[in-house]
C-alpha cells in the first residue's frame, strides 16, 4: 500500500484563536520565493508588503508581526496572503517557519517574542 504524505496545514500551526475575523488579516506578499504555512512575518515600512522577519536590517521587515496560515507561492509576482496578526492567538512553535538570518536559539526567541507582544503566543505542546 502506498504512503500519502500531505504537505502542512494551517491545523498543523494554529492551535487556538479567540476570533478570526479579529485575528486575521489579508495582505500582500513580497514576490521572490514561496511562503510556506507558518511563515513568520515582517512587514516593509516604505511598501507595507510582507516577507520573512529578518534577524537584521532597517526596512521594518526586522520585527515580527504576522504568521502565514496558508502557503503562498510569490516566487514570480507580489501575491495575497492570510495571515495570523494579532492574538489572543496560540500557535505551534514547532511549525513555524523562519528567514535563513534566524539562524539561531537566541534570535528564535526574539521572533517568539515580537510575536507575543502582538498576542501571538507559540507553544511547544500546542
Amino acid at each position: 500500500m502506498p504512503v500519502l504524505t500531505e504537505p502542512p496545514s494551517m491545523g498543523d500551526v494554529l492551535k487556538y484563536e479567540v476570533n478570526p475575523n479579529y485575528t486575521r488579516e489579508v495582505v500582500t506578499l513580497l514576490a521572490s520565493m514561496p511562503y510556506p504555512v507558518g511563515s513568520v512575518l515582517g512587514r516593509i515600512t516604505a511598501s507595507g508588503k510582507y516577507t520573512y522577519a529578518s534577524a537584521a536590517g532597517t526596512d521594518g521587515a526586522e520585527t515580527a508581526v504576522a504568521v502565514l496560515l496558508y502557503a503562498v507561492d510569490a516566487t514570480l509576482a507580489d501575491a495575497t496572503g492570510i495571515v495570523l496578526a494579532r492574538g489572543p492567538a496560540i500557535v505551534s512553535r514547532a511549525a513555524l517557519y523562519y528567514d535563513g538570518t534566524v539562524d539561531d536559539a537566541a534570535k528564535v526567541s526574539a521572533k517568539l517574542s515580537e510575536l507575543a507582544s502582538l498576542g501571538i503566543v507559540a507553544r511547544d505542546g500546542a
